[in-house]
C-alpha cells in the first residue's frame, strides 16, 4: 500500500515541480536524489512578506552531501535500531542517506512540500516509507519527542537561527544521544556556539571536511552537540 502511495506522491510532484535528479556517488551508495530543478522557480512575494520565507529547501547544499557521506562511513556508529530526526531536511538526502544506513528516521522541515520529497526520495533509495514532522523552529510544540541523533545540514544562514537552532536541538537530543551539525561558515554559526551552553548543551567543532565539485570548493565544519552532565 505504502508503494503505491509513494508511486502516486513521486507523480504528483514531477507535475507540480520542474524537477530535476542529482546522482550523488558516496560511501559506495548511488543516491538519485529528486528535486525541484530551481529555488527560484519558488520564490514567494507573499510568503516572503509574511515570514522572510526563501525556499531554500529546494537545493542540495554541500553541507547535506558531506553530512550524507559521514553518516553512510559511519561516523555517528551503526543504526542499531536508533531513531534519528533531521531538522531541515531539504528534499531530503540526509533522510535518504540515513534510511540506507537503517537509522529509524524522521525528517523535519517548515515547507510541507520538502517533507514530501523527503519521503519519496527515502522510498526510491530504500523502497520503505520514513516519517515526517512539520517542524517551525519559532514555535515547538509543547509535546515533542527526542531522538538519539539530531541532524542538521547548513541550517544557520541567518543570524536568528543561531538560537534557534541551539533550541531546537536542546528539545529533541535524547539523554545519551548525539547531535550533529554540518556548516560551511554561515553567519551564525559562531552565535550558534555560543547559544548552546545557556541551553544545556555542550558543543565542539569535531572535524572539518572537505567538499570539492566542480568549481565549488567548501570546508564543512561538524559541530557535535550533547546534552551537558
Amino acid at each position: 500500500m505504502a508503494t503505491e502511495e509513494l508511486a502516486r506522491l513521486e507523480g504528483s510532484l514531477r507535475r507540480r515541480f520542474r524537477v530535476a535528479e542529482t546522482t550523488i556517488e558516496t560511501a559506495g551508495r548511488t543516491i538519485e536524489l529528486l528535486h525541484p530543478a530551481s529555488a527560484e522557480d519558488l520564490i514567494s512575494e507573499a510568503d516572503f512578506e509574511r515570514d522572510e520565507r526563501l525556499p531554500y529547501w529546494a537545493e542540495p547544499w554541500p553541507s547535506s552531501f558531506v553530512l550524507a557521506r559521514e553518516l553512510l562511513g559511519g561516523r555517528w556508529g551503526t543504526a542499531n535500531g536508533r531513531a534519528l530526526l533531521e531538522l531541515g531536511c531539504g528534499a531530503g538526502l540526509v533522510a535518504t542517506a540515513a534510511a540506507l544506513a537503517g537509522f529509524d528516521v524522521t525528517a523535519s522541515d517548515y515547507y510541507d512540500d520538502a517533507l514530501l520529497f523527503a519521503r519519496v526520495n527515502a522510498w526510491r533509495a530504500t523502497r520503505r516509507d520514513i516519517m515526517t514532522l512539520p517542524l517551525d523552529w519559532r514555535a515547538l510544540p509543547d509535546a515533542l519527542s527526542r531522538w538519539d541523533v539530531v541532524l542538521a545540514a547548513d541550517v544557520l544562514y541567518e543570524r536568528p537561527y543561531a538560537d534557534l537552532v541551539a533550541r531546537a536541538l536542546a528539545r529533541t537530543i535524547a539523554r545519551g544521544g548525539i547531535g550533529v551539525v554540518a556548516d560551511p561558515g554561515r553567519v551564525a554559526a559562531g552565535a550558534f556556539v555560543e547559544a548552546c551552553p545557556a541551553l544545556g548543551l555542550s558543543v565542539e567543532r569535531a572535524v572539518r571536511l572537505p567538499y570539492a565539485e566542480g568549481a565549488i570548493r567548501q570546508t564543512i565544519d561538524v559541530y557535535v552537540v550533547r546534552l551537558a552532565g
